[in-house]
């Protein structure tokens, strides 16, 4: 698998008030678009579909596209509509 810069594939997709413009087709970038966009969500809370559509819609307007994508991707983990931060990388 190609590496990427994960700084040029942010800006690349990104505008400059943090919101999503486009949602990267290729794998690897879409993982990096992903685990940034993870970070919003703290380790250990669980959250409402609620509020995580409120977070989502900060970034773009299709936040169920983007919650789907989260899920899907392992990033974030669902039971009966609560989600929890599963994946992504971590700051130690």
């Amino acid at each position: 698998m190609a590496e990427v810069d994960p700084g040029e594939t942010l800006r690349r997709f990104f505008a400059a008030d943090g919101r999503l413009h486009t949602m990267p087709t290729r794998h690897v970038k879409r993982q990096v678009v992903l685990d940034h966009i993870a970070q919003r969500f703290e380790l250990g809370k669980v959250y409402a579909e609620l509020d995580v559509d409120a977070v989502l819609k900060t970034i773009h307007e299709d936040h169920a596209a983007l919650r789907r994508y989260l899920v899907d991707d392992g990033f974030l983990t669902r039971r009966d509509n609560h989600y929890w931060r599963s994946g992504g990388t971590v700051d130690v």
